[in-house]
């Protein structure tokens, strides 16, 4: 297209910015930006809601901030991307922050605004406001919730540790609960040690993966952690007769213009070497410093 006689407009400048955001690629997503620049449309609400979500799902949350200062005429759109980034990325008080700015501004919140905010209620455990804020969606606004809110819900009452309220929450609601739904409820039972819950939620899981290899690791490790050995042998034996493999971890990273991707106990990198080394090194100096490196990195033996 840059070769040819058609030049971008908005439509154009925001699917480019929403690939970028979807792969991440903030570098390629910094060129968007000055396409966008160079070409005048950066003064357009749209590509400025664009460029604040691109940044924001890239982590460059100071860049989406600046974004969204410099932009006219900001619409919900524009609130609800900084709102949901920086929820996303742990900042919770900023985003609570923000919501309440725009709530001075007189901006109405959308759906997504609220499932920003009950995200980062679940971050830094506000129960109460969680609650208020999902009770204020369905009344004073008339916004019905939908399945990522309520999956927030369980997240914020399964985080704060409120297992038998969450698993109450999943049954006395209108929605059928999925897989990440129960996940969510297991995984907060291994952190706090409630073996019966857990129990109950990868039942559910297995019901609607029978091959859901997540829900036995997961039950193995909570197994594991409170000394249940027999249980942890049971289960292990039980993926073998059946044929649940562990699927491997995976994680991927931008370096130059070109992705790197990892999986658990990788040997298949071409710098594999100098990647263990320095791996080796970091883990040295963690010890050096006191660190019980079990627990920091959240392994169970």
């Amino acid at each position: 297209m840059s070769s040819s006689a058609n030049r971008p407009d908005n439509i154009t400048i925001m699917n480019l910015l929403g690939t970028c955001a979807e792969l991440a690629s903030l570098e390629a997503g910094n060129q968007v930006h000055c396409l966008s620049v160079k070409s005048g449309l950066v003064l357009d609400v749209s590509v400025c809601n664009g460029l604040i979500d691109m940044y924001a799902k890239c982590g460059s949350l100071k860049s989406a901030q600046n974004v969204f200062d410099s932009t006219l005429n900001r619409n919900v759109i524009s609130w609800s991307s900084l709102i949901v980034g920086y929820a996303q990325f742990g900042l919770a008080h900023e985003a609570l922050n923000l919501f309440r700015r725009m709530r001075k501004f007189g901006i109405h919140p959308n759906e997504v605004t609220y499932l920003g905010v009950l995200t980062a209620c679940s971050h830094i455990g506000l129960v109460e406001e969680g609650w208020h804020l999902y009770k204020t969606m369905q009344v004073e606004l008339g916004v019905p919730p939908r399945r990522e809110h309520f999956s927030c819900m369980v997240d914020l009452l399964a985080r704060a540790g409120c297992l038998n309220e969450a698993e109450t929450f999943i049954m006395k609601t209108g929605f059928d609960p999925d897989i990440t739904t129960w996940k969510t409820l297991l995984s907060a039972c291994k952190t706090h040690g409630n073996v019966d819950i857990a129990k109950r939620a990868a039942e559910n899981i297995l019901k609607l993966d029978p091959s859901s290899s997540a829900a036995m690791v997961l039950l193995c490790n909570i197994h594991a952690s409170g000394g249940n050995w027999e249980d942890v042998a049971k289960l292990r034996s039980l993926m073998k007769q059946t044929g649940i493999p562990k699927v491997p971890g995976q994680s991927w990273i931008e370096v130059k213009d070109k992705i790197h991707v990892f999986f658990s106990d990788d040997t298949s990198h071409p710098q594999r070497e100098k990647i263990y080394t320095m791996l080796e090194e970091l883990w040295l100096q963690m010890l050096d410093d006191g660190y019980d490196s079990c627990k920091w990195l959240g392994i169970d033996i």
